[in-house]
């Protein structure tokens, strides 16, 4: 049995520190301290290593050094003002400091923070002129020749600090910018799925609502004629009934395709059915002939071969238009559906001679005219639908045929090339 190991003292404690960045600042100021007075003891002239014990800082440095160690704490809050201080004191001690004490050391872990924390062209601009004016502070003013190591090495860890500033700071922005550009990326994908899943309830509620309301209303329509006639021509009531069964039939048909695209991986394997387009239109028609609906069809569309979107959408069309003569003209109505060809376009009308649309589709409420105009508009169409001034009611869509078979075929083009 594995017992859960805990984290080290060193982990907890480098924890604790990258959440309180002030006690961070104070504890890296304390080891800076510690770092200048241990160097101050050390004599770095001596060939074979720095000699230990020949140098003694006197009070003065002592203070410089604590006076730029404190100024380091406040170094994330103010970072160009620490700068300025740590710089000032550094070019204090390289004037004035016999024996050398490395008070340069605070304004090398300030520049450090000024590149960090800004962009690269301010921190060129501050770090050019530190480091020339302490360098050439050391050579010119300072008590140890020009040439001395010291006056170099200056110059050497103020450029380094810089430099090493500028690439943790290059390296925190690369990763913000994969973190954020991650991010919009699942933003984006999101908001694409969303889209996707709202345009298909949309579809499918269109699919749903012109299934129902045309097999319901020729449903409704057989089983009056037949509540109608049964008692005095049982005959013609059974042959309504045959109807009524018939709709009904079709439409679970229809209404188990249709909710088949909602099933997900491992259910039922969904019908194969094709979607209903306008090589159904016969069968169709005769659905509304059955039920004592008068209809005559002109067909000019020259065998065109339409995209599947159109070809639904047309059919759709002329199923709504159909099933609203049969709720709404009355019964010695007659319809006329025409499907034309016509340039880049289809064409499809439905016209009938009712005597009026009292109960009118666009006054009772209903979603088929508007499910009618939304399905042609979202394929670049338009569609109208109004009373004639003859009498009667008139639709008319027009579906753009040749732009979506473009598009098939880049696609499938596409689909190739890859």
């Amino acid at each position: 049995m594995t017992t859960p190991q805990t984290p080290g003292t060193w982990t907890r404690a480098r924890a604790w520190l990258q959440t309180h960045p002030r006690a961070w600042d104070a504890t890296l100021a304390t080891a800076v301290l510690a770092c200048m007075i241990v160097g101050s003891f050390a004599d770095p002239g001596h060939h074979g290593g720095p000699k230990w014990g020949t140098r003694t800082p006197d009070a003065p440095s002592l203070t410089l050094m604590v006076l730029g160690a404190a100024a380091l704490v406040l170094r994330r809050a103010r970072p160009m003002t620490v700068l300025a201080a740590t710089g000032a004191l550094s070019l204090v001690e390289l004037v004035t400091g016999d024996p050398r004490t490395p008070v340069a050391m605070c304004a090398v872990v300030a520049l450090f923070t000024v590149a960090a924390h800004t962009d690269r062209t301010t921190t060129w601009r501050v770090a050019l002129p530190t480091m020339t004016v302490l360098t050439a502070a050391g050579m010119l003013a300072g008590p140890l020749p020009w040439y001395a190591q010291e006056n170099i090495a200056v110059f050497a860890w103020t450029g380094m600090a810089a430099a090493a500033g500028d690439a943790v700071r290059s390296r925190r922005d690369f990763v913000q910018a994969i973190r954020e550009r991650a991010e919009r990326a699942e933003r984006t994908r999101e908001e694409e799925a969303r889209r996707r899943v709202a345009e298909e309830r949309l579809r499918i509620a269109r699919d749903l609502h012109d299934v129902v309301a045309h097999h319901i209303a020729l449903v409704n329509v057989q089983a009056g004629v037949a509540a109608h006639v049964m008692d005095k021509r049982p005959d013609q009531a059974k042959e309504a009934l045959a109807h009524v069964r018939e709709a009904s039939r079709s439409a679970l048909n229809e209404l188990r395709a249709t909710v088949g695209l909602l099933r997900q991986t491992g259910d039922p394997e969904a019908p194969t059915e094709p979607a209903p387009g306008l090589h159904r239109l016969d069968e169709l028609v005769d659905t509304f002939r059955h039920a004592g609906l008068t209809v005559e069809v002109a067909r000019a569309d020259h065998g065109t071969k339409l995209p599947a979107a159109v070809d639904l959408a047309a059919y759709r069309v002329i199923q709504e238009a159909l099933t609203n003569v049969q709720k709404h003209a009355g019964s010695e109505a007659k319809a006329e559906v025409s499907v034309v060809r016509v340039g880049p376009g289809l064409e499809v009308t439905v016209l009938d001679d009712g005597p009026g649309h009292e109960g009118a589709p666009q006054d009772g409420g209903g979603h088929g005219l508007l499910g009618m105009r939304e399905r042609v508009t979202a394929l670049g169409g338009s569609c109208s639908a109004g009373p004639r001034p003859a009498g009667g009611f008139r639709v008319h869509a027009i579906l753009p045929v040749q732009n979506h078979a473009r598009q098939a075929t880049a696609a499938e083009g596409t689909g190739n090339r890859v």
